[in-house]
């Protein structure tokens, strides 16, 4: 099956509320290289006309020539960029927009720094894929700086989160974001 679980019960919120409440709702997908987040996180964004971020692009320049070289980065690396994608996330909430983000997030710690105080307006999506299907998603993905040698590190840091939408990343792209659309009510 597609839907692999859902960790907890998700709240019934419509994209825009008018409520000082419910305010503007984030798609945050999470996951280890290859699984699968950019494109499903992308043609989720374009059928509900909302902005998309690959938060990869956030990611400052000795970043990534660091992980083009395959060496994996740091907390202290990291901490940029997840304020980073920190600020955009709160950014758009703080301006009612309702948008869709694609970041590793691979620990509780990496998630905690981003969503923090905004986490009753995020909607976290986590592609679950098996280490095999990652690495042969890697090896034909040769554009991109998170490559093969990095694989093995992702997946030794990944804990898997305990409030999120689990799916099987190896379904097709459309089949997952009609389930993402199903569960969220979009």
């Amino acid at each position: 099956p597609i839907l692999l679980q859902v960790r907890r019960r998700l709240p019934e919120v419509l994209v825009r509320s008018t409520s000082p409440e419910l305010r503007a709702m984030v798609i945050v997908f999470m996951g280890a290289a290859g699984a699968g987040k950019t494109t499903v996180g992308r043609r989720l964004a374009k059928q509900l006309a909302w902005p998309f971020l690959d938060g990869d692009a956030l990611h400052p320049p000795e970043n990534i020539a660091k992980m083009s070289r395959g060496t994996p980065l740091t907390d202290d690396d990291r901490r940029p960029w997840l304020q980073a994608l920190r600020e955009s996330m709160h950014g758009w909430i703080a301006q009612d927009v309702n948008a869709v983000l694609a970041a590793s997030l691979l620990t509780r710690g990496h998630r905690a720094a981003v969503l923090a105080g905004d986490e009753a307006q995020v909607r976290l999506v986590y592609l679950r894929v098996s280490p095999s299907l990652l690495r042969e998603r890697l090896t034909v993905r040769t554009s991109h700086f998170a490559g093969v040698p990095l694989l093995e590190s992702q997946l030794a840091l990944l804990q898997e989160p305990q409030n999120a939408l689990v799916l099987d990343g190896s379904q097709p792209v459309e089949e997952l974001v009609q389930a993402i659309r199903r569960s969220f009510h979009l």
